[in-house]
């Protein structure tokens, strides 16, 4: 049985979400701390221009750079130039690009008219095509995916541009006899994912990436492994430590979305069990663990009545996990070691290294959800957390999205915005090798691979390029920072980390902008993307 949701819906739902956050605060005799979400936006999608390998566009906007990595695939023969460096190095990793373009292709998807409204369209789908042209070239038989470019040792051994680059180029693939479900999986879903975002603008495009994206997912579930195991040279990187179960659910789940097709639901389904997708109950979700999004996925189907009746009991098994991570991030499981760390500042904490990955991330798939809810109407509008924890509808959910937003832009104890550029005060000695040298426009010469150390690495100063909507990888759990380029756990920005951005603060932008002098009573427009589905 299928249920229309319809834009009123939808916008009924940010209209209750911003009502209650601003109830909450009044309650509390505060109001939230205004931010340009606007101006977040245009800088967030900078960022993607700065991470730009390969021969730069004439429309390139971040000046400081230049073209790189013009001979990558050479040596084997295949035409590998192009994608984005990942992070403040260069080798360009296939699964967290993925997922980037998974989560960019998302956020058009869910927050697309927002993103059109502030007038970034066509920036934000540019940041997907340099990302899928690239997929495109790497996917260079059906059952072939070259799924890493360069070497992470000897990249990690120089400290140099991208424009001056002397390290391996060596390119590793993933195929029949050397499988990776994982990567080739995450890849399918970006495809599909972008297909869909593609769709209305560039149509004869969005069918040859659905068509990748098909072959890719094939190829994933019939030749299975990891690719770790496959390409050992990544392992100390982005081992996939999740598995591959994860990214074929999530690369189904995509496949359905954009295409209609039931047999790629009934595979959700029939796979549920076996593949852990109602059996984690996961309170993170990354570039490795996809868990939470393939649970939040199953759940608006099931919320929408997009599925047969057959398929209601495992559909309500993936909700169950997926309120599980809802309510992991809001603190209302009834164990506590079913809940994320918070800092006493409030941000979400899971690990030491790059925490903002799981900010980011958090405040996505809490927003998604708020609205998967709100559209479900009488007797689906609320989320009930695991051991008599206690309930949360979908105006607490989104305020806890927008919070964690915030907080990134600066609401925090130390009032310092973890997105580079943004507000008075971020972080100028960022763990970016391009950033941190005089731009290849200024100074041709050539950097050699020491001498970037010597000469550049160990400034005390600020780097002499701003990696404009960059989010770096944030406080520890007390929230302290130190801005210093050697502490890359800190201060090293990943692409994946702004990502889920994007569409965020083109959200937040409209509902600030209708929220006016009163904020319960205004009611928003639909925020549904222009892409069609």
């Amino acid at each position: 049985m299928r249920r229309s949701s319809g834009a009123g819906a939808w916008a009924l739902g940010v209209a209750v979400a911003a009502a209650a956050i601003f109830l909450a605060a009044e309650a509390a005799g505060a109001a939230p701390v205004p931010h340009d979400y606007e101006q977040a936006l245009r800088k967030s999608l900078l960022y993607f221009e700065a991470q730009r390998s390969g021969r730069l566009p004439h429309g390139q906007r971040v000046a400081w750079r230049d073209h790189s990595g013009l001979t990558d695939g050479l040596e084997q023969g295949v035409d590998l130039v192009g994608g984005y460096y990942d992070a403040g190095d260069h080798v360009k990793f296939g699964l967290p690009m993925a997922f980037t373009v998974t989560m960019l292709s998302w956020s058009l998807l869910e927050y697309g008219g927002d993103v059109a409204a502030a007038g970034e369209l066509a920036h934000a789908l540019e940041s997907i095509k340099w990302g899928t042209d690239y997929f495109i070239k790497a996917h260079t038989k059906p059952d072939e995916l070259w799924a890493e470019v360069g070497d992470g040792d000897t990249d990690h051994y120089c400290w140099q541009r991208p424009e001056d680059m002397t390290t391996s180029r060596q390119a590793y693939k993933v195929d029949r006899e050397r499988p990776g479900s994982d990567v080739a999986g995450e890849t399918a879903a970006a495809l599909a994912a972008a297909s869909m975002a593609f769709r209305e603008t560039n149509p004869h495009y969005a069918h040859l990436l659905l068509h990748h994206a098909q072959q890719l997912f094939e190829f994933a579930d019939k030749y299975r492994g990891k690719y770790d195991s496959s390409i050992a040279e990544v392992k100390s990187y982005y081992a996939s430590v999740s598995g591959y179960h994860d990214e074929l659910l999530w690369a189904a789940l995509w496949l359905h979305r954009a295409t209609g097709r039931a047999s790629y639901l009934d595979y959700v389904v029939d796979n549920a069990h076996e593949f852990g997708g109602t059996g984690w109950a996961i309170t993170e979700f990354s570039w490795d663990v996809k868990y939470a999004g393939v649970q939040i996925l199953a759940t608006r189907l099931l919320l929408r009545g997009d599925h047969e009746e057959r398929h209601r009991a495992t559909l309500e098994g993936y909700r169950a996990k997926a309120e599980h991570y809802v309510c992991a991030c809001m603190g209302k499981n009834a164990a506590a070691e079913d809940n994320v760390e918070r800092s006493p500042g409030g941000m979400l904490y899971v690990r030491q290294w790059n925490n903002m990955q799981y900010v980011t991330s958090a405040a996505y798939l809490l927003s998604v959800y708020s609205g998967y809810l709100t559209e479900a109407g009488d007797g689906g509008a609320a989320v009930t957390c695991a051991g008599g924890g206690g309930s949360a509808d979908a105006g607490e959910v989104f305020a806890h999205a927008r919070a964690q937003v915030d907080y990134v832009l600066g609401s925090n104890p130390r009032g310092i915005s973890y997105l580079v550029g943004y507000g008075a005060k971020f972080p100028a000695r960022v763990h970016h090798r391009a950033a941190s040298i005089v731009p290849y426009k200024d100074r041709k010469e050539f950097i050699g691979c020491a001498q970037g150390f010597d000469d550049w690495f160990g400034r005390k100063s600020a780097n002499p390029n701003v990696v404009v909507g960059a989010i770096v990888g944030g406080p520890d759990r007390h929230d302290r920072f130190r801005d210093d380029r050697v502490n890359y756990m800190q201060t090293e920005a990943c692409t994946y980390n702004t990502a889920p951005m994007v569409g965020m603060f083109a959200m937040l932008n409209r509902v600030a902008r209708q929220q006016g002098p009163s904020p319960a009573t205004q009611r928003p427009e639909s925020s549904r993307s222009t892409a069609a589905e």
